[in-house]
Protein backbone atom coordinates (compact mmCIF):
# COMPACT_ATOMS: atom_id res chain seq x y z
CA UNK A 1 0.00 0.00 0.00
CA UNK A 2 1.36 3.46 -0.86
CA UNK A 3 1.72 6.31 1.55
CA UNK A 4 -1.49 8.17 2.38
CA UNK A 5 -1.59 11.65 0.80
CA UNK A 6 -1.80 14.57 3.17
CA UNK A 7 -3.75 17.36 1.52
CA UNK A 8 -5.74 20.33 2.77
CA UNK A 9 -9.48 19.88 3.26
CA UNK A 10 -11.41 22.62 1.38
CA UNK A 11 -13.59 24.79 3.59
CA UNK A 12 -15.77 26.09 0.75
CA UNK A 13 -16.67 25.44 -2.87
CA UNK A 14 -14.33 28.25 -3.95
CA UNK A 15 -11.48 26.61 -2.08
CA UNK A 16 -12.32 23.24 -3.69
CA UNK A 17 -12.21 24.86 -7.14
CA UNK A 18 -8.87 26.51 -6.36
CA UNK A 19 -7.33 23.22 -5.26
CA UNK A 20 -8.72 21.50 -8.36
CA UNK A 21 -7.23 24.19 -10.62
CA UNK A 22 -3.86 23.81 -8.93
CA UNK A 23 -3.96 20.05 -9.47
CA UNK A 24 -4.83 20.52 -13.15
CA UNK A 25 -2.01 23.03 -13.67
CA UNK A 26 0.71 21.03 -11.99
CA UNK A 27 3.45 19.75 -14.24
CA UNK A 28 3.11 16.16 -15.50
CA UNK A 29 5.64 13.56 -14.35
CA UNK A 30 9.15 13.76 -15.78
CA UNK A 31 10.56 10.45 -14.52
CA UNK A 32 7.96 7.81 -13.75
CA UNK A 33 4.33 7.81 -14.87
CA UNK A 34 3.15 7.21 -11.31
CA UNK A 35 5.13 10.16 -9.93
CA UNK A 36 2.35 12.55 -10.79
CA UNK A 37 0.70 14.96 -8.28
CA UNK A 38 -2.65 14.31 -9.99
CA UNK A 39 -2.57 10.66 -8.96
CA UNK A 40 -4.39 9.75 -5.72
CA UNK A 41 -1.30 8.22 -4.08
CA UNK A 42 2.02 9.63 -2.91
CA UNK A 43 5.13 7.68 -3.72
CA UNK A 44 5.41 4.51 -5.75
CA UNK A 45 2.09 2.62 -5.87
CA UNK A 46 1.93 -0.90 -4.50
CA UNK A 47 0.11 -3.92 -5.86
CA UNK A 48 -3.17 -2.96 -4.17
CA UNK A 49 -2.99 0.54 -5.66
CA UNK A 50 -2.42 -0.84 -9.15
CA UNK A 51 -5.26 -3.33 -8.88
CA UNK A 52 -7.66 -0.70 -7.58
CA UNK A 53 -6.90 1.97 -10.19
CA UNK A 54 -6.86 -0.67 -12.94
CA UNK A 55 -10.28 -2.01 -11.96
CA UNK A 56 -11.72 1.51 -11.75
CA UNK A 57 -10.48 2.25 -15.28
CA UNK A 58 -11.88 -1.09 -16.47
CA UNK A 59 -15.32 -0.36 -15.04
CA UNK A 60 -15.34 3.00 -16.81
CA UNK A 61 -14.57 1.28 -20.11
CA UNK A 62 -17.24 -1.35 -19.37
CA UNK A 63 -19.82 1.39 -18.79
CA UNK A 64 -19.03 3.02 -22.12
CA UNK A 65 -19.00 -0.22 -24.09
CA UNK A 66 -22.32 -1.44 -22.71
CA UNK A 67 -24.26 1.75 -23.48
CA UNK A 68 -25.48 0.41 -26.89
CA UNK A 69 -26.41 -2.99 -25.42
CA UNK A 70 -29.29 -1.69 -23.30
CA UNK A 71 -31.43 -0.28 -26.13
CA UNK A 72 -30.58 -3.36 -28.21
CA UNK A 73 -32.04 -5.61 -25.50
CA UNK A 74 -35.06 -3.33 -25.22
CA UNK A 75 -35.77 -3.59 -28.94
CA UNK A 76 -34.99 -7.26 -29.55
CA UNK A 77 -36.93 -8.92 -26.75
CA UNK A 78 -40.60 -8.65 -25.91
CA UNK A 79 -42.06 -7.83 -22.51
CA UNK A 80 -41.67 -9.06 -19.86
CA UNK A 81 -38.52 -11.03 -20.88
CA UNK A 82 -36.71 -7.82 -21.85
CA UNK A 83 -37.42 -6.33 -18.43
CA UNK A 84 -35.92 -9.22 -16.49
CA UNK A 85 -32.91 -9.33 -18.80
CA UNK A 86 -32.33 -5.59 -18.34
CA UNK A 87 -32.77 -5.92 -14.58
CA UNK A 88 -30.01 -8.52 -14.47
CA UNK A 89 -27.79 -6.73 -16.99
CA UNK A 90 -27.95 -3.09 -15.90
CA UNK A 91 -30.49 -2.64 -13.10
CA UNK A 92 -32.63 -0.63 -15.52
CA UNK A 93 -35.19 1.84 -14.19
CA UNK A 94 -37.11 1.40 -17.45
CA UNK A 95 -37.41 -2.31 -16.71
CA UNK A 96 -38.75 -1.58 -13.22
CA UNK A 97 -41.34 0.83 -14.61
CA UNK A 98 -42.45 -1.67 -17.26
CA UNK A 99 -42.84 -4.54 -14.79
CA UNK A 100 -44.93 -2.31 -12.53
CA UNK A 101 -47.05 -1.14 -15.46
CA UNK A 102 -47.63 -4.71 -16.68
CA UNK A 103 -48.89 -5.69 -13.23
CA UNK A 104 -51.28 -2.73 -13.23
CA UNK A 105 -52.85 -3.63 -16.58
CA UNK A 106 -53.52 -7.21 -15.54
CA UNK A 107 -50.36 -9.02 -16.67
CA UNK A 108 -49.41 -10.42 -13.28
CA UNK A 109 -45.67 -10.67 -12.62
CA UNK A 110 -45.08 -13.23 -9.86
CA UNK A 111 -41.30 -12.71 -10.02
CA UNK A 112 -41.38 -8.93 -9.66
CA UNK A 113 -39.52 -9.22 -6.36
CA UNK A 114 -36.70 -11.14 -8.08
CA UNK A 115 -36.38 -8.34 -10.63
CA UNK A 116 -36.00 -5.75 -7.86
CA UNK A 117 -33.33 -7.83 -6.11
CA UNK A 118 -31.47 -8.52 -9.37
CA UNK A 119 -31.57 -4.86 -10.37
CA UNK A 120 -30.29 -3.80 -6.94
CA UNK A 121 -27.41 -6.27 -6.98
CA UNK A 122 -26.48 -5.31 -10.53
CA UNK A 123 -26.51 -1.61 -9.67
CA UNK A 124 -24.04 -1.95 -6.79
CA UNK A 125 -21.66 -4.47 -8.39
CA UNK A 126 -18.80 -1.96 -8.76
CA UNK A 127 -19.50 0.34 -5.80
CA UNK A 128 -17.10 -1.50 -3.51
CA UNK A 129 -14.20 -0.33 -5.70
CA UNK A 130 -14.70 3.27 -4.61
CA UNK A 131 -14.99 2.19 -0.98
CA UNK A 132 -11.65 0.40 -1.45
CA UNK A 133 -10.14 3.47 -3.15
CA UNK A 134 -11.10 5.58 -0.14
CA UNK A 135 -9.56 2.99 2.17
CA UNK A 136 -6.31 3.06 0.17
CA UNK A 137 -5.90 6.72 -0.67
CA UNK A 138 -8.12 8.76 1.64
CA UNK A 139 -8.70 12.27 0.32
CA UNK A 140 -6.41 11.49 -2.60
CA UNK A 141 -9.23 9.82 -4.52
CA UNK A 142 -11.53 12.77 -3.86
CA UNK A 143 -8.88 15.19 -5.12
CA UNK A 144 -8.30 13.02 -8.20
CA UNK A 145 -11.99 13.27 -9.16
CA UNK A 146 -12.23 16.98 -8.29
CA UNK A 147 -9.23 17.80 -10.50
CA UNK A 148 -11.14 16.88 -13.67
CA UNK A 149 -12.92 20.21 -13.97
CA UNK A 150 -14.44 23.08 -12.00
CA UNK A 151 -17.83 21.38 -12.16
CA UNK A 152 -16.27 18.19 -10.83
CA UNK A 153 -14.64 20.17 -8.03
CA UNK A 154 -17.98 21.73 -7.02
CA UNK A 155 -19.87 18.44 -7.04
CA UNK A 156 -17.00 16.67 -5.24
CA UNK A 157 -17.07 19.26 -2.47
CA UNK A 158 -20.85 18.94 -2.27
CA UNK A 159 -20.68 15.13 -2.05
CA UNK A 160 -17.93 15.26 0.55
CA UNK A 161 -19.91 17.73 2.67
CA UNK A 162 -22.95 15.41 2.54
CA UNK A 163 -20.81 12.42 3.54
CA UNK A 164 -19.12 14.38 6.32
CA UNK A 165 -22.47 15.55 7.69
CA UNK A 166 -24.43 12.30 7.53
CA UNK A 167 -21.74 9.62 7.65
CA UNK A 168 -23.06 6.12 6.96
CA UNK A 169 -26.61 7.25 6.01
CA UNK A 170 -25.05 9.27 3.18
CA UNK A 171 -24.50 5.96 1.36
CA UNK A 172 -28.29 5.60 1.36
CA UNK A 173 -29.10 9.23 0.60
CA UNK A 174 -26.80 9.47 -2.42
CA UNK A 175 -29.18 7.24 -4.38
CA UNK A 176 -31.92 9.87 -4.14
CA UNK A 177 -29.98 13.11 -4.68
CA UNK A 178 -29.60 13.94 -8.41
CA UNK A 179 -26.12 14.72 -9.77
CA UNK A 180 -24.42 13.90 -6.46
CA UNK A 181 -21.33 11.80 -7.32
CA UNK A 182 -21.73 8.58 -5.36
CA UNK A 183 -18.06 7.67 -5.85
CA UNK A 184 -17.04 10.54 -3.54
CA UNK A 185 -19.41 9.39 -0.81
CA UNK A 186 -18.24 5.79 -1.09
CA UNK A 187 -14.58 6.85 -0.98
CA UNK A 188 -15.25 9.05 2.05
CA UNK A 189 -16.84 6.28 4.11
CA UNK A 190 -14.05 3.94 3.06
CA UNK A 191 -11.51 6.45 4.33
CA UNK A 192 -13.59 6.78 7.52
CA UNK A 193 -13.06 3.04 8.06
CA UNK A 194 -16.66 1.91 7.61
CA UNK A 195 -16.60 -1.87 7.30
CA UNK A 196 -17.19 -3.33 3.86
CA UNK A 197 -20.04 -5.46 5.19
CA UNK A 198 -21.88 -2.43 6.57
CA UNK A 199 -21.22 -0.43 3.41
CA UNK A 200 -22.61 -3.14 1.14
CA UNK A 201 -25.65 -3.66 3.36
CA UNK A 202 -26.61 0.03 3.29
CA UNK A 203 -25.87 0.27 -0.43
CA UNK A 204 -27.98 -2.80 -1.24
CA UNK A 205 -30.84 -1.61 0.98
CA UNK A 206 -30.84 1.77 -0.79
CA UNK A 207 -30.85 -0.04 -4.15
CA UNK A 208 -33.90 -2.08 -3.15
CA UNK A 209 -35.82 1.03 -2.10
CA UNK A 210 -34.77 3.02 -5.17
CA UNK A 211 -35.60 0.35 -7.75
CA UNK A 212 -38.78 -0.50 -5.86
CA UNK A 213 -39.91 3.12 -6.12
CA UNK A 214 -39.48 3.04 -9.91
CA UNK A 215 -41.54 -0.14 -10.09
CA UNK A 216 -44.22 1.45 -7.92
CA UNK A 217 -44.21 4.48 -10.22
CA UNK A 218 -44.85 2.21 -13.20
CA UNK A 219 -47.67 0.49 -11.32
CA UNK A 220 -49.30 3.82 -10.48
CA UNK A 221 -49.04 5.04 -14.09
CA UNK A 222 -50.26 1.79 -15.64
CA UNK A 223 -51.04 1.87 -19.36
CA UNK A 224 -49.26 5.19 -20.15
CA UNK A 225 -46.02 3.85 -18.69
CA UNK A 226 -46.36 0.63 -20.66
CA UNK A 227 -46.96 2.58 -23.87
CA UNK A 228 -43.91 4.77 -23.19
CA UNK A 229 -41.63 1.75 -22.79
CA UNK A 230 -43.05 0.21 -25.98
CA UNK A 231 -42.27 3.43 -27.84
CA UNK A 232 -38.70 3.34 -26.56
CA UNK A 233 -38.44 -0.25 -27.77
CA UNK A 234 -39.81 0.79 -31.16
CA UNK A 235 -37.02 3.31 -31.61
CA UNK A 236 -34.34 1.10 -30.08
CA UNK A 237 -32.31 1.06 -33.31
CA UNK A 238 -31.84 4.82 -33.12
CA UNK A 239 -31.11 4.60 -29.41
CA UNK A 240 -28.48 1.95 -30.12
CA UNK A 241 -26.83 4.17 -32.75
CA UNK A 242 -26.93 7.06 -30.31
CA UNK A 243 -25.31 4.85 -27.68
CA UNK A 244 -22.49 3.91 -30.06
CA UNK A 245 -21.89 7.60 -30.82
CA UNK A 246 -21.72 8.31 -27.09
CA UNK A 247 -19.14 5.54 -26.70
CA UNK A 248 -16.93 7.01 -29.43
CA UNK A 249 -17.27 10.51 -27.98
CA UNK A 250 -16.35 9.19 -24.51
CA UNK A 251 -13.27 7.36 -25.83
CA UNK A 252 -12.22 10.42 -27.87
CA UNK A 253 -12.52 12.71 -24.86
CA UNK A 254 -10.53 10.33 -22.68
CA UNK A 255 -7.77 10.16 -25.27
CA UNK A 256 -7.66 13.95 -25.53
CA UNK A 257 -7.43 14.33 -21.76
CA UNK A 258 -4.64 11.76 -21.66
CA UNK A 259 -2.76 13.48 -24.50
CA UNK A 260 -3.14 16.86 -22.80
CA UNK A 261 -1.78 15.49 -19.53
CA UNK A 262 1.40 14.41 -21.33
CA UNK A 263 2.20 17.94 -22.51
Amino acid sequence: MSEQPTRPIPESEAEAERLAAEAQNQEPPTKEWWDDPRMPWRGKPGRADMWCIGLIIATGAYGLLTIPVRPWILGNFSAPARDYILACFSGSNIAMVDIGALSRVGQHQPLWWAAVIAASLTSIKFDWLWWWAGRLWGRGVIDMIAARSKWAARTAYWAESVARRFGGPAVFLVWFIPLLPSSIVYAFVGDARMSLRRFLFIDFLAGLVYRGLWMFLGYRMGEPAKDLVNQLAKYSLYLTIGGIIIVFIGVYRQQRRFATSQH
